[in-house]
C-alpha cells in the first residue's frame, strides 16, 4: 500500500503486529514514530528498517506521561497523518478471581491509554483538516473473552470499539477516521502463554474456520488498509481480522456439546441486502429446534419476521 509522504505513530511498534505495521507503512514510502515501552526492542526495529523509523518511549498506562510523549511528537515540523494503536496487555483471569487491580490496569492501558493518545492528537487533527486512527482491538471483546483474555480484556476492548465509533461520528466532518480491527488467536509475545500450551491452542484452533492461527503481518495488513487513502469511505468500522471465528450474519458452527452444534446459515438470497436470514439448528438429541430470524431491512422501521419456533 502507499504511505509515501505520510508519517505514523504507531504505539506497541516494536513487536508482534505493531512492528508489521511499521514495516508496512516503511515498505509504502512512509515513516514511523514508535511509541513504545519497550525501548530495547524499538531501537532493534529501527536498526532493522533505517533512518525512517524512530522512537519515543511511551507508557499506556500513564496519562501524564502520553501526553508529554504525544506533544513532543506532534511539535515537529513534520505532519502526522496517522496513529495507530496497537500497544496493549492481556489479563486471563477468570471472573471471580479478578482483582480491581488487574482490572482497573488492564482497563487504563487497553482503553484510558488509547483515549489519552487520541485525545492529544484530535484537535491536531481537526487543526490540519483530517487524519487517521487505527485502533487494534480483539474479537474478545464480542464473544465476551476466550480462552486467554477474559472479562477484564473483553471488557477493555469492548469499550474501545465504543470510543471508536464515537471518534468516528465526532470527527467525521473534521475528515478525521477511525476505525478498528479484531484479531483472534495471533502468534504474538502477548499469546506466549497460550502458544505454549499445545491442549489449550488446539482448543482455540479447531474454534477458527480457518484452521490455524494468525501471523501478525495477517492482521497488520487490514490495520495498513484502514490507515491508507484506499479506505477513503469507512469509518467507524470494527473488522474482524479472526479466520472466520466470529461470522458477523454468516455461516457460524459452534460445537455446544458432543453431538450438538449450532449452525448460523447464509441467506440464499444472497443477492439481495434487503434481508438478513439467521438460522439456529440445535441438533442434538431426540428433537431439534429450529429458530429462523429474518430482518427485513428495507421496511422503515426494519421488521423482525418470526419463524417457526419464535
Amino acid at each position: 500500500m502507499d504511505f509515501t509522504g505520510k508519517r505514523a505513530i504507531v504505539t506497541g511498534g516494536a513487536n508482534g503486529i505493531g512492528k508489521e505495521v511499521v514495516r508496512g507503512i516503511v515498505e509504502g514510502g512512509g515513516s514511523v514514530i514508535i511509541a513504545d515501552i519497550n525501548e530495547a526492542a524499538a531501537r532493534a526495529t529501527i536498526a532493522e528498517f533505517g533512518p525512517a523509523v524512530d522512537f519515543v518511549h511511551m507508557d499506556l498506562g500513564d496519562h501524564e506521561a502520553i501526553e508529554t510523549a504525544m506533544q513532543s511528537i506532534l511539535s515537529r515540523p513534520e505532519r502526522v497523518d496517522i496513529l495507530v494503536n496497537c500497544a496493549g496487555v492481556i489479563s486471563a483471569k477468570p471472573f471471580d478471581q479478578l482483582s480491581y487491580e488487574e482490572w482497573e490496569r488492564t482497563i487504563r492501558i487497553n482503553l484510558t491509554g488509547c483515549f489519552s493518545t487520541i485525545s492529544q492528537i484530535f484537535p491536531y487533527f481537526k487543526e490540519a483538516g483530517g487524519g487517521r486512527i487505527v485502533n487494534v482491538s480483539s474479537v474478545a471483546a464480542k464473544l465476551g473473552g476466550g480462552l486467554l483474555g477474559t472479562a477484564a480484556y473483553a471488557s477493555s476492548k469492548a469499550g474501545l470499539n465504543g470510543l471508536t465509533k464515537a471518534i468516528a461520528k465526532e470527527g467525521g466532518k473534521y475528515g478525521i477516521y477511525c476505525n478498528a480491527v479484531c484479531p483472534s488467536f495471533t502468534r504474538t509475545e502477548m499469546t506466549t502463554v497460550l502458544s505454549e500450551d499445545a491442549e489449550k491452542s488446539q482448543r482455540v484452533i479447531s474454534m477458527i474456520p480457518l484452521g490455524k492461527r494468525a501471523e501478525p503481518v495477517e492482521i497488520a495488513q487490514m490495520i495498513l488498509f484502514f490507515a491508507s487513502d484506499l479506505a477513503s469511505f469507512i469509518t467507524g468500522e470494527i473488522g474482524d481480522c479472526d479466520g472466520g471465528i466470529t461470522l458477523d450474519g454468516w455461516c457460524l458452527q459452534v460445537n455446544l456439546s458432543e453431538g450438538s452444534q449450532a449452525r448460523c446459515k447464509k441467506p440464499k438470497n444472497s443477492k439481495s441486502l434487503g434481508t438478513l436470514l439467521l438460522s439456529l439448528c440445535l441438533s442434538a438429541v431426540p428433537l431439534t429446534a429450529c429458530y429462523h430470524r429474518s430482518y427485513k431491512l428495507g421496511a422503515s422501521p426494519p421488521q423482525l419476521l418470526r419463524g417457526p419456533g419464535l
